[in-house]
């Protein structure tokens, strides 16, 4: 009997909620990719196929203090939120990319939220 991993069943989830969620030049999809080790997140306009904005727990300025916890969330979140106000955005659509609503990707939303993103 085969089974399908963990990654495969998200993938297969991913798919069909972005059959759904569409993000637009006023308003771009949030899209966040959740790894063991990091968290990272992008603004995307699906109208022009375009990354808007982008942040990472990879990036060098959080690269040493922070990894894969609630913590480094909040802050990739802020950093996002910050990043998006300097492009005019307010507004996004969140894509959760398949992952519940549930500790580091909560603590994401909250602290984006928090700075200024309207979802």
């Amino acid at each position: 009997m085969a089974t399908k991993s963990r990654a495969v069943v998200r993938q297969a989830i991913h798919g069909r909620i972005r059959r759904k969620v569409s993000g637009t030049s006023e308003r771009p999809r949030l899209s966040v990719y959740r790894s063991l080790k990091h968290i990272s997140v992008q603004l995307v306009d699906d109208t022009k196929g375009v990354t808007v904005a982008a942040a990472s727990t990879v990036e060098k300025a959080l690269r040493g203090s922070v990894g894969g916890n609630v913590a480094a969330a909040k802050e990739v979140g802020r950093i996002i939120a910050e990043r998006a106000r300097e492009k005019g955005i307010e507004q996004v659509v969140f894509d959760r990319g398949g992952y519940i609503y549930h500790g580091r990707v909560k603590g994401l939303a909250e602290a984006a939220r928090e700075a200024g993103l309207k979802f």
